[in-house]
């Protein structure tokens, strides 16, 4: 995801974009969610940043990303502007910092030498954030119509939500490093039937309108608002993600050396980078093989295919015959229920994510094979639209009919347009707060360090 600008402490943001609650919405109680949602995200920044040693976390792993320890401060920084003056009223913590970890100031690429604290100097500034937080959060008035910041703890979920995404970022970062491995997890559990691996088959989705986007999850943020009525036309979608297999098909076939399947950007930008496979895999003779958080290992045909491009994934669906679903059609398969009319949370209903539906949360570090999850297919029949990889869509990044941007431009306007592309559904790498059926991620088209894959679609009757 791109990233998010800070906005000034005393920014105010707009009336009448306040999140609205919804009856049915399993939330429990608001402030114990909120706390429940910042401590779950600063353990895992923690765990992603304590296991290494200062000289790593200062270093620049790839010029894609950031120093591991400008993030660790940028997330503080974050929650001191927002939970510490903005919902507290107070005076910040370190207010000097802002200009040091302004994502939009300075580029990715400059930030080694930005004035940065040291680890232990980032480590205690975060913790004095934190407690000041939590005394915001036990002061900050919650009733409908008296903050629209604060209304159902929002801005409690929407940095809780920041540095989860940013926990995925640095988790990306960790991919990036070379070096022996520092982090580990078991692995996913693989589906009862292997039917899934080569011929993984389609399902149906049924034409007509339904609901996309919310104008009732409370931390929704404001590029899933308002909800509107989107008639879309039949079509049929994988039952699950492309696996790498079936993309090593698409790579024998000489995919990568033939323009037909390209779109002429992608095409210049194979050429100029000399592609020939997904972003860590490399040739071993007759095998693929790949690097993952520092082990090398080959390539499982069963999983999802990953790091790969929005030109890679358009690419291997002309190929295919096929092409990348538009948000829409993604969105519909993912939350509508045929049987009410309802568009649900989730593939699943409405509950949160359990471990048997999905695969978040870093709990693993790969995906777990084609066809896993069966309890969390949606009513379609599609399985792993939630967790797994993040999956592209055709669609450019736009506002919904009648958006407004909460609680600043930066946050999702400014990337608006044919820039970026739209990805959907989470990966392994992400939270479960910062993923749901409305959820929007949007990258450039170029891009492959993020747990990117895909799946195809057909409009009905066969067409593209």
């Amino acid at each position: 995801m791109s990233e998010h600008a800070a906005a000034p402490a005393t920014a105010q943001p707009s009336a009448g974009t306040a999140p609205a609650g919804s009856a049915g919405t399993p939330r429990g109680d608001p402030r114990q969610r909120a706390a429940e949602a910042l401590e779950r995200a600063r353990r895992r920044t923690l765990a992603l940043t304590d296991c290494l040693d200062e000289s790593e976390l200062t270093a620049q792993h790839s010029k894609l990303m950031s120093p591991l320890a400008w993030d660790l401060a940028h997330v503080g920084n974050q929650e001191d502007i927002w939970l510490v003056r903005a919902a507290g009223g107070g005076q910040g913590v370190r207010p000097d910092l802002d200009s040091v970890y302004d994502a939009f100031q300075t580029p990715r690429a400059d930030r080694p030498g930005l004035p940065m604290l040291s680890p232990d100097e980032a480590r205690a500034y975060i913790a004095e954030v934190r407690r000041r937080a939590f005394e915001s959060l036990d002061a900050a008035p919650w009733d409908a119509g008296v903050d629209p910041l604060s209304e159902e703890g929002f801005v409690f979920g929407m940095v809780a939500q920041h540095e989860q995404q940013h926990d995925e970022t640095m988790l990306a970062t960790h991919q990036l490093r070379r070096g022996p491995a520092v982090l580990d997890a078991p692995d996913p559990l693989a589906p009862m039937s292997r039917a899934w691996d080569e011929d993984h088959g389609e399902v149906h989705v049924p034409g007509g309108p339904f609901t996309m986007g919310t104008s009732t999850e409370p931390w929704a943020l404001d590029n899933e608002r308002p909800a509107h009525t989107v008639d879309v036309p039949p079509f049929d979608l994988d039952a699950v993600p492309v696996t790498n297999g079936a993309y090593q098909r698409f790579i024998e076939d000489g995919g990568y050396r033939d323009a037909r399947w390209w779109h002429p950007e992608g095409w210049a930008y194979v050429r100029k980078a000399d592609l020939s496979a997904p972003l860590f895999w490399r040739r071993d003779g007759a095998m693929w093989m790949r690097r993952r958080f520092g082990y090398t290992e080959r390539v499982p045909p069963a999983e999802p295919v990953m790091h790969v491009s929005w030109y890679e994934a358009d690419a291997y669906a002309r190929w295919a015959g096929r092409r990348l679903p538009t948000e829409a059609e993604w969105e519909k398969a993912a939350r509508w229920d045929p049987e009410t009319g309802v568009s649900r949370r989730y593939p699943w209903g409405d509950e949160p994510p359990g471990e048997g539906h999905a695969n978040l949360g870093q709990r693993h570090l790969r995906p777990a094979p084609a066809g896993a999850y069966p309890a969390g297919a949606a009513p379609c029949g599609a399985r792993q639209l939630i967790g797994d990889v993040w999956e592209w869509t055709s669609s450019d990044f736009t506002g919904y009919p009648g958006f407004r941007a909460f609680p600043y431009r930066e946050y999702s306007e400014v990337f608006f347009g044919s820039a970026h592309k739209v990805l959907r559904g989470g990966s392994f790498g992400t939270d479960e707060v910062a993923c749901r059926g409305t959820f929007r991620n949007w990258d450039l088209p170029v891009r492959r360090q993020i747990f990117a894959g895909f799946r195809t679609a057909r409009s009905s009757g066969g067409s593209l």
